[in-house]
């Protein structure tokens, strides 16, 4: 793993120190150890899992300002969220999630790490967002949702002036196109889209970048699963 992580790294101009990659290799035996008893992730072999789950979840890292503080919508394995603070030691991350048990896997993960400024919460987000409202510098999501839905998500929790991160991959036109309105609603202005190519599998990475830059209106995000049901239009 950590011979791979270097070629990927060095390749796709990501910042690293031996410590870090050691950090990487022993959080993907935690995950794959507990993915024996609980469901985590489907992408176990060590070339799938440097590339799908860490390279992909930091290709945005340097958009990230020093000792900002992130969230990390819907973390469940804690991706992107975990090789994030590993790669950004000076960032304060906060990785929200539904399940009690992803949420208690991750603390033992922080643990065993020896992550500082690692929060672990587990609750809904619209239940996380009535006592942290735009508390956030940057806000991240991956894998949860569409975009229109991900927006009723993470913009409320982002400050005014701080960004969203959605990482998405096959049809992010797509969903950017049916979430203009919702960006909009929510507080929100396109910045800036990062498509990369990942040349190993043949794929395209899209990161869309959204500036907050009005108040989020109180009543969202919405809850009963609204912002999934019902998404803004």
């Amino acid at each position: 793993m950590i011979q791979i992580l270097k070629n990927l790294f060095e390749k796709y101009d990501i910042n690293y120190t031996d410590d870090m990659l050691l950090k990487l290799q022993k959080y993907y035996e935690l995950v794959i150890e507990k993915n024996q008893v609980m469901n985590l992730t489907r992408i176990v072999e060590k070339n799938d899992f440097a590339i799908k789950n860490i390279l992909d979840s930091v290709l945005p890292i340097n958009m990230i300002t020093l000792n900002a503080t992130v969230v990390d919508v819907g973390t469940g394995a804690g991706l992107p969220g975990i090789p994030l603070k590993i790669l950004r030691p000076d960032i304060k991350i906060t990785l929200v999630d539904s399940l009690q048990k992803r949420v208690n896997f991750l603390k033992n993960v922080c643990e065993k790490l020896q992550l500082k400024d690692v929060i672990c919460i587990h609750a809904r987000v619209e239940d996380f967002c009535k006592i942290n409202r735009e508390k956030f510098d940057f806000s991240v999501s991956r894998a949860v949702a569409k975009l229109n839905t991900l927006c009723e998500y993470c913009l409320p929790l982002t400050k005014i002036g701080g960004k969203m991160i959605a990482y998405k991959s096959l049809k992010a036109e797509e969903e950017l196109a049916d979430a203009k309105n919702a960006i909009a609603v929510l507080g929100g202005k396109l910045e800036n889209i990062q498509n990369i190519i990942i040349k190993e599998e043949n794929s395209i990475r899209t990161n869309i970048i959204i500036k907050k830059i009005n108040k989020c209106p109180q009543n969202y995000p919405r809850s009963k699963n609204l912002p999934k049901i019902e998404p803004i239009l």
